[in-house]
């Protein structure tokens, strides 16, 4: 027996037997199998008590840092701009009006059609690596809003072995100035997003900030600039040395004070009766040359998502690198984009269940319409060598950010109302896509559509 079991006996025993709710969520061979270690034990009681202190700090820092630096804000405004672009939509196999009516109105209600909520949930995410949201219920058991919560105020209620004790009681908001519990929510109340979790199978493990790596980086370029503008300011002005031969400290002291009197003046020219003469005394020349800050600014930008050359700082960069940095950062969007839509869709699934209707026999994807940070012309001609290869016309109107079933049926409806031959299949041959291999930018391939 360790020395936890050994201290706290009752404690252990207890925390350690799953409610009947939960039992059938975690296998037996987990339970049984899995031997917690001693800090782990440790962990998991500190779990018990007080919200994880290390992430709220983190979540506090980054806060700071968001309010006091432009870069960093940039950084965040970008990325959550990046994330929603296109907006929330949601695409279905086949055209359901049910589905797309709920949708709707699931939409409108909690606002999902504002690009301003979708950007405070993606930087909220991104600032805080996690999104707690609260659904909210009407007296008709409609979901009426998804409120962010601080997620820094969450403790997820779990024992040792990392899964819910009770799915009536998942998570706990506390008020850290008191240490008094203010809410308890189960677990189709609130859907809790984690971005880059330690341990994704751990539901205690919460979240990362996306800069919460940099925080020590920051702090010591944040200080080198400010030590590089009092500097400045202490050593770079010029200055003048006048030295007076056999002069007496009477004589001295007379002196500078006639000279500091007349300093306001426009002159330069100073007059002696004794030996002495006033020589130029260089400032700090050299303060460019200080390459400690581009140092740290190299350092931050390397644990940053968004690359160097994207937020300004081109020096030295070759285009060709900077494309490769780009396409890493739009990986990094595309998981922001899952994991955020993955919440959306969850509280959608949660209001058809409420409405009688089964999501699981529907066939429907919540996501961005951009899954990609690219300009239209790209987005096309990525669409048109899609096509070009034969995939189906529905999935290319999925990769272009378009719902198969509403361009079908808005097809069908401009047919009927716009088209002035009907009778003759819509009055247009359909085009025909090839591509040429290497005839394109940079090497690449270029698009050539005929009618």
């Amino acid at each position: 027996m360790n020395l936890l079991s050994r201290l706290f006996p009752r404690l252990v025993k207890q925390d350690t037997a799953l409610p009947q709710e939960t039992a059938a969520n975690t296998s037996t061979t987990s339970e049984k199998g899995r031997r917690p270690t001693p800090e782990d034990q440790i962990k998991y009681l500190y779990r018990l008590m007080w919200v994880d202190p290390d992430l709220r700090q983190a979540i506090l820092d980054v806060r700071e840092m968001d309010r006091l630096d432009g870069r960093v804000k940039r950084i965040h405004s970008r990325i959550a701009r990046d994330t929603i672009k296109g907006g929330l939509i949601m695409q279905q196999a086949q055209s359901s009006d049910t589905l797309a009516r709920q949708w709707d109105d699931f939409q409108r209600r909690l606002q999902l059609n504002r690009v301003e909520k979708l950007k405070s949930d993606a930087r909220g995410l991104v600032m805080e690596g996690n999104l707690p949201i609260q659904w909210v219920l009407d007296t008709e058991f409609n979901v009426v809003a998804g409120v962010r919560m601080p997620s820094e105020t969450i403790l997820p209620n779990i024992t040792e072995a990392g899964r819910f004790k009770d799915v009536k009681k998942a998570y706990i908001q506390f008020d850290v100035m008191t240490g008094t519990e203010l809410a308890a929510f189960p677990l189709w109340q609130l859907f809790h997003a984690r971005f880059d979790p330690d341990n994704f199978d751990d539901l205690g493990s919460l979240g990362r900030p996306f800069l919460d790596a940099t925080r020590t980086t920051w702090r010591k370029l944040n200080m080198t600039e400010e030590d590089l503008v009092i500097r400045r300011r202490t050593r770079a002005p010029l200055r003048l040395g006048h030295v007076l031969k056999g002069a007496s400290q009477d004589d001295i002291e007379k002196y500078r004070a006639q000279v500091e009197k007349d300093q306001h003046e426009i002159t330069t020219d100073y007059y002696m009766n004794k030996e002495g003469g006033v020589s130029a005394v260089q400032g700090d020349a050299n303060l460019d040359h200080v390459r400690d800050i581009v140092h740290l600014l190299d350092t931050f930008f390397a644990g940053s998502p968004l690359p160097k050359g994207m937020m300004g700082y081109t020096d030295g960069m070759a285009r060709d690198i900077l494309e490769d940095l780009k396409r890493d950062y739009y990986d990094e969007v595309d998981v922001l984009q899952d994991t955020l839509s993955f919440g959306y869709e969850a509280g959608f699934r949660l209001h058809l269940l409420l409405k009688g209707i089964n999501p699981d026999a529907e066939d429907f994807t919540v996501t961005f319409a951009e899954r990609r940070t690219e300009t239209a012309t790209q987005t096309t001609d990525r669409g048109l060598k899609l096509k070009a290869l034969g995939l189906p016309q529905g999935m290319v109107w999925e990769e272009l950010g378009y719902d198969p079933a509403y361009v079908e049926q808005r097809r069908e409806w401009e047919a009927k109302n716009y088209d002035p031959y009907p009778e003759a299949g819509g009055g247009a041959n359909p085009a025909k896509v090839s591509i040429t291999p290497g005839n394109g930018r940079k090497g690449e391939s270029a698009t050539d559509i005929n009618n």
